[in-house]
């Protein structure tokens, strides 16, 4: 599976360009929480048998993944914008500049970005971007692993603050029971004012809609 994954990395290595950043974010659809993005550095010819886009695999094969990951890959970046950024230049923007700040907390400064599907001109570093390139590069597939559990804990350190949210379960994503429980116990402060699911809570309730946020 994984040297299939590595056809536009190996384009790259015919041209002597072996410094190779995948790009991919996480937390597009959310109400709740940031949206990260992850870049990533891996070994020339790199191999992680099972390494796939992140939405195909199961959590725990995610959280293990991440920790090799960790420890093998060159170097790893991560860029977090909060819901609050999101609902001020709006999600796509904010999906873009969590990638240019992953970028630039690479330890390397890579030759060449492979991205998800999202074009980064605003950088000085040859890029091409890859419809469904999670599931097509092992770049992006690595930056999309250590993205959504890079997310995913975020959502657990929310789930302890507010329990009653049940983050842990829904990451924040709006399921029926998350719906439902945004009527029942209102909006706190990282929830994402200009999504329609909140919008639809606050123009029902006004003021009332807001939760008092402790701490």
């Amino acid at each position: 599976m994984s040297s299939n994954l590595l056809k536009y990395e190996k384009e790259l290595y015919k041209n002597h360009i072996t410094l190779i950043a995948g790009v991919d974010e996480a937390g597009r659809g959310p109400l709740v929480g940031p949206v990260v993005a992850a870049a990533v550095i891996l070994p020339v010819n790199y191999h992680l048998e099972g390494l796939n886009d992140s939405k195909q695999l199961s959590e725990n094969k995610r959280e293990a993944f991440f920790k090799v990951l960790q420890e093998e890959a060159v170097s790893i970046g991560v860029g977090i914008v909060s819901a609050k950024e999101i609902d001020e230049i709006n999600i796509l923007e904010a999906s873009r500049k969590a990638m240019y700040i992953a970028i630039n907390n690479l330890s390397v400064t890579p030759e060449y970005i492979l991205s998800d599907a999202m074009s980064l001109n605003d950088i000085d570093i040859p890029s091409k971007p890859i419809i469904h390139g999670d599931a097509l590069s092992l770049s992006i597939a690595a930056a999309s692993v250590i993205a959504k559990v890079t997310r995913d804990h975020i959502m657990y350190e929310l789930d302890g603050k507010y329990p009653e949210y049940h983050y842990k379960k829904n990451k924040g994503y709006p399921t029926k029971e998350h719906l439902e429980l945004i009527r029942k116990y209102g909006i706190t402060n990282e929830y994402r004012m200009s999504y329609k699911p909140v919008k639809e809570v606050l123009e029902e309730n006004g003021s009332e809609a807001f939760k008092e946020v402790v701490g």
